[in-house]
């Protein structure tokens, strides 16, 4: 009589590396059409057909591999931000470890605010189409809450990466200082300041950090 348990064993513990491979490219050609269906069309009119058919696969695939389109659109505003799919958490990437070895208040702002140029030039608009289509979904709200969560963190980081440097300005307590960067890096404002008046992501940063500095600082 042949051990069950060992053939089972067996079954979970077998890995084909060219399977996930392909698994990992098709997930990859599903972001990427996704990212173009919800910047060209917006939420709503950008279906899992229309995305499987951009993608190349049958919307099965897309489904199995993300579930719902809440889902897949908050995997695709997460790569957004990251810059890649890889499952490393934002505040444990490489520059976060450049930020934190950082001895100046000035060095840590710079690479802070070179990530959250590239960060929102990559992201912002597909957040954007979030809060656009969270009035008429639930799930959409839950992702914004979520959302703005994860800023909230990435926003703390930040203000004790500056207190562990420098001291806040006189009377601001830290709880206002996250609350002033929480806002300086709404995706919203950054859509604003690049689409309605005209600025370019460089500009941007600048603002961001000189922004940043003059609230946050004491005067030089």
């Amino acid at each position: 009589m042949p051990d069950t348990l060992s053939v089972d064993k067996t079954a979970r513990a077998y890995h084909s590396p060219q399977r996930e491979q392909q698994a990992r490219r098709t997930r990859e050609r599903v972001i990427r059409a996704a990212t173009r269906q919800f910047l060209a069309n917006g939420y709503a009119a950008s279906t899992m057909r229309s995305i499987a058919v951009s993608a190349g696969v049958s919307v099965p695939t897309v489904e199995l591999a993300f579930r719902t389109k809440p889902a897949l659109l908050k995997a695709v505003i997460d790569v957004a931000i990251a810059g890649d799919d890889e499952p490393v958490p934002v505040l444990q990437r490489d520059w976060a470890a450049a930020a934190q070895a950082t001895s100046s208040v000035a060095d840590f702002l710079a690479i802070v605010g070179d990530v959250v140029r590239r960060a929102e030039t990559r992201s912002a608009p597909l957040v954007v189409v979030a809060y656009e289509a969270a009035p008429a979904d639930p799930e959409i709200k839950a992702l914004i809450r979520q959302l703005e969560a994860q800023r909230a963190t990435t926003v703390a980081w930040i203000v004790d990466g500056m207190i562990s440097r420098a001291v806040l300005r006189p009377g601001l307590r830290r709880q206002a200082a996250i609350d002033t960067i929480w806002l300086l890096m709404d995706p919203v404002v950054f859509c604003r300041l690049t689409g309605s008046r005209r600025w370019s992501a460089d500009q941007f940063e600048q603002w961001f950090v000189d922004s940043i500095q003059r609230l946050l600082l004491p005067p030089e």
